[in-house]
């Protein structure tokens, strides 16, 4: 097998569970764990009788999405019934948009790194449509039957649907996080994969390299990680291409991932449009959308991360790539913008700010698994850090141990800094006189590294420094320090 001949095609169908307190066509709550079948109505059941009702809010959280990608809001959408069985579906049809969606067009700028170089691209998005979720089968601990859990049965979905633009499992993931992060970001859902609210199938397929037709797809059903997400596309890449050259056919068909094995198995033959047999509901009007209501969202709408990054970048000179790693979430925005506001100078202080988001922060909130609202270092005590490194009272180093003993602890007031550097002794020497008194001692019992310095080795230099810090336990300051030995060694 030689990937180089050929070209992967991938697009992507994200279901985004939407973060209203009701379902999308009854009062039944959404909210997650309740034990099963106690929150499915008599609509969601589909007793004889019931009229679903849409739900307003479902409408708002689709009209922000199609705002921030630039989409078209459709003044008249129509809700359509498309019909099949599964144990799990109480209607035998799902309520959903066929012909006319809610959101069409649009795009999403994503960036990756990949073979140790920065990408970028532009995914353009094809529509975005409202729909139901079905209920749950349950296969364990039920003495080889199944149950059925219609807690989910009428949940809110959003569906967003993608141009075939993708070339590679990574650039899925990138455009995936990008789209999670800005469905969180908006506040039209939680974002939380391990409880189904953001999952993905991926519509793969490979083509000779300069074919202009598409190959053959197979669908990859409920990915539910980034990490499965790119396993799945990177497998089913290398079976499509290893039964092409092996003189087999790819089927159209639907697939599921095995994470245990590591592999996409058949699950059934891929259903076209018309095997749904859509059509229009009849027991719900069109949706129709004033342009007073779309004003309305649009004034409720936050700062979207592509205005964040410019405004950072022009107002403050941070990098393109500084930008977008601070505003590749909310949390790590709200983080940063509330950690700017409890500097002294926002515009001098921006840039060392960022490097303490994007380094110690993001560092312990990776290595704890927590969120970046939940850091136990506030954007204050980070600010006092940042304030006494700029005004010589510690350095670089000790800041970083004040930061684990802040992190480790409880104290979330800005005072602990202080508090800490006094009671601990940290603060630094700067006093020219002492460390003068240091640095000669040091000079004298280093000898060698002094004459290797001056026969023009430069890196003995840095020996010398680590000895005066090291005298000082770490309290000198840097700066003196190697003011000081260039000095000396004339």
């Amino acid at each position: 097998m030689n990937p180089k001949h050929w070209e992967v095609v991938i697009g992507l169908e994200t279901h985004a569970q939407l973060a209203t307190r009701s379902k999308i066509f009854s009062g039944a709550s959404t909210a997650f764990g309740a034990e099963p079948n106690t929150q499915a109505c008599a609509v969601d059941l589909a007793l004889p009788g019931v009229l679903p009702v849409l739900n307003r809010e479902a409408v708002a959280c689709a009209i922000r999405l199609g705002l921030a990608i630039g989409a078209e809001i459709a003044p008249r959408s129509v809700f359509a019934r498309k019909n099949y069985f599964y144990p799990d579906l109480p209607k035998g049809y799902q309520i959903s948009q066929f012909e006319i969606p809610v959101v069409a067009g649009g795009s999403l700028d994503v960036l990756w790194e990949a073979d140790g170089e920065r990408h970028a691209k532009t995914i353009r998005i094809t529509r975005a449509h409202l729909e139901e979720d079905a209920g749950k089968s349950l296969h364990e601990d039920f003495h080889g039957m199944s149950g059925i859990d219609l807690n989910r049965a009428g949940t809110p979905l959003l569906e967003i649907v993608t141009e075939p633009d993708m070339r590679s499992a990574k650039e899925a993931v990138a455009y995936a996080r990008a789209l999670h992060s800005l469905v969180v970001w908006l506040g039209i859902c939680d974002g939380n994969m391990q409880e189904g609210s953001f999952r993905c199938d991926a519509n793969v397929s490979v083509r000779p390299r300069g074919q202009a037709e598409y190959g053959t797809r197979a669908e990859i059903k409920n990915l539910n990680s980034f990490r499965f997400l790119e396993r799945a596309i990177d497998f089913e890449v290398r079976r499509q291409i290893e039964l092409i050259e092996d003189g087999g056919t790819v089927v159209q068909e639907t697939r599921l991932y095995d994470p245990d094995r590591d592999e996409t198995r058949s699950m059934r033959s891929k259903e076209d449009a018309h095997d749904y047999r859509y059509f229009p509901d009849p027991d719900l009007p069109p949706l129709e959308v004033s342009s007073d209501w779309i004003e309305t969202v649009r004034a409720q709408m936050p700062e979207l991360p592509v205005a964040m990054r410019e405004r950072l970048a022009s107002r403050f000179g941070l990098t393109d790539y500084d930008a977008a790693t601070l505003t590749a979430s909310r949390d790590v925005a709200d983080y940063y913008e509330a950690l700017l506001a409890a500097l002294p100078d926002a515009a001098t202080g921006a840039k060392a700010a960022a490097n303490w988001v994007m380094s110690d922060l993001s560092a312990a909130v990776n290595r704890d698994d927590i969120d970046f609202a939940a850091s136990r270092v506030t954007p204050a005590q980070t600010a006092a850090l940042i304030g006494r490194i700029a005004d010589g009272t510690i350095s670089n180093k000790i800041a970083k141990e004040i930061f684990a003993l802040l992190w480790s602890g409880e104290d979330r007031e800005a005072g602990a800094v202080d508090r800490i550097i006094d009671e601990k002794g940290l603060k630094q020497i700067s006093d020219s006189g002492e460390l003068e008194a240091i640095v000669d001692q040091v000079l004298a019992a280093n000898a060698r590294s002094v004459d290797e310095y001056r026969a023009g080795k430069g890196k003995a230099l840095n020996a010398l420094v680590g000895q005066v810090m090291k005298a000082t336990r770490g309290k000198a300051n840097p700066q003196q320090v190697n003011e000081l030995l260039l000095k000396r060694l004339g």
